[in-house]
């Protein structure tokens, strides 16, 4: 099978080329905004949006105006992947799986991509990139495959990262094991297995809070763009990289850990955006318990429940295994003992205390058990012809259709 994979690397630039990778993101973050302007503005008037043909030849018509030929100093497939970007937001929206495209902000997730022209040299870790000239990096695995497309991006600071994304061929992977297991994602509890084995949150931001805060506060107090406050914001987004860092290499340990250990993993279909909306409400209509529930929101995002999701499956689909995502209703709520449901079963979060057999047991394993449970029954109708068996390694979600229910 053909497999897509990114290799990160940390960018070791010279003085000028540094200068030269923020004068680029520049230069395609003001490409990208413009023509966004000029979506609006179209659309305003009653006209039909570009397409990404006619949103590169306003691209050479900027080039050749006065006051953008500083255009021509960066690379055009660049600027163009660009457009290509804000025509892709545009079709996600519509297809009602993105919001509208917003503009976009110095500092924020500043890149640029070449689709084209770049150099690999492993042996001497560096790459060649057009109108940069070659670049060190810092070579902790080799890059496997062809190479696809070379993204630069900074998170602030002066770190700069490339992403290289490569294509080869792999045989079609078999897992080598047989199990299945059940987990159930929570909050003082990260991960808990059907098998009674858990994993305790990282809590990265948690732990960070009050620091970030602290700086935060130092920045705010700063004028505006001024020598000082762009240290005190360097600061603060230093500990913001480090949050993430955190956040990320426990989720990647963990969701190795699983994939490597069962073939089928079962998991809820949890809504996270949904989950973690305000509920702050309007003036007319004021939310109640908005700080608990921002309180709550801010765990939930913490914990990273849709990126553990993300890595399962991909992870999955790499060794042959399966990732089945279940009704999570009433998981928490049904005994494993006897199936009565009911919200007395849960009085507190962590203990579960049926009151039809008495049985007990700590919640988040009894949610676990369910979901691997519902995982079964999802297996049973596939073998019984019900719904189609897909390939390994791909996804199936229990909102899928299907003739038999979990």
């Amino acid at each position: 099978m053909q497999r897509l994979q990114a290799f990160k690397y940390e960018l070791m630039p010279t003085g000028e080329q540094r200068r030269n990778m923020r004068r680029f993101s520049g230069s395609c973050r003001f490409v990208f905004n413009k023509a966004l302007a000029l979506q609006k503005e179209r659309f305003e008037q009653g006209e039909k949006k570009l397409g990404y043909g006619g949103l590169c030849k306003h691209l050479t018509e900027w080039k050749a105006e006065p006051d953008t030929a500083w255009l021509k100093d960066t690379p055009s497939q660049a600027l163009q992947q660009s457009l290509k970007d804000l025509e892709r937001a545009y079709v996600n929206f519509f297809a009602k799986r993105a919001a509208f495209p917003c503009f976009k902000k110095k500092g924020y997730s500043d890149s640029f991509r070449y689709p084209q022209g770049t150099k690999l040299d492993q042996a001497n870790s560096r790459i060649f990139l057009p109108k940069l000239g070659w670049v060190r990096y810092r070579n902790s695995r080799e890059v496997l495959g062809r190479v696809k497309n070379v993204t630069i991006r900074t998170t602030g600071g002066d770190k700069w990262f490339v992403s290289i994304q490569t294509e080869r061929e792999v045989a079609d992977a078999v897992h080598p094991s047989t199990s299945i297991v059940g987990v159930d994602l929570g909050i003082a509890r990260f991960a808990t297995l059907s098998d009674g084995a858990f994993l305790e949150p990282v809590n990265s931001f948690k732990k960070q809070q009050e620091r970030l805060a602290r700086y935060q506060r130092a920045m705010s107090r700063k004028t505006r763009f001024s020598n000082n406050w762009k240290k005190a914001k360097a600061k603060v987004t230093k500990i913001h990289r480090k949050i993430g860092n955190l956040r990320r290499d426990a989720l990647h340990k963990t969701t190795t850990i699983i994939s490597q250990n069962h073939a089928i993993v079962c998991i809820e279909d949890l809504q996270v955006g949904n989950m973690s909306k305000s509920a702050a409400g309007s003036v007319e209509i004021p939310g109640r318990n908005v700080k608990a529930k921002a309180g709550l929101n801010r765990s939930i995002l913490d914990q990273g429940w849709y990126e553990f999701r993300r890595q399962m499956e991909y992870k999955q689909a790499w060794r042959g295994g399966q990732v089945i995502a279940v009704n999570p209703r009433n998981t928490s709520r049904t005994c494993p003992a006897c199936a009565h449901v009911s919200a007395e079963n849960r009085r507190t979060q962590a203990q579960f205390r049926c009151v039809g057999c008495g049985f007990e047991e700590n919640a988040d394993v009894v949610g676990a058990i369910n979901i691997l449970r519902a995982g079964h029954a999802r297996l049973a109708c596939e073998v019984s012809g019900a719904v189609r068996p897909p390939a390994a390694g791909t996804h199936r979600s229990d909102s899928s259709k299907a003739s038999c229910s979990a």
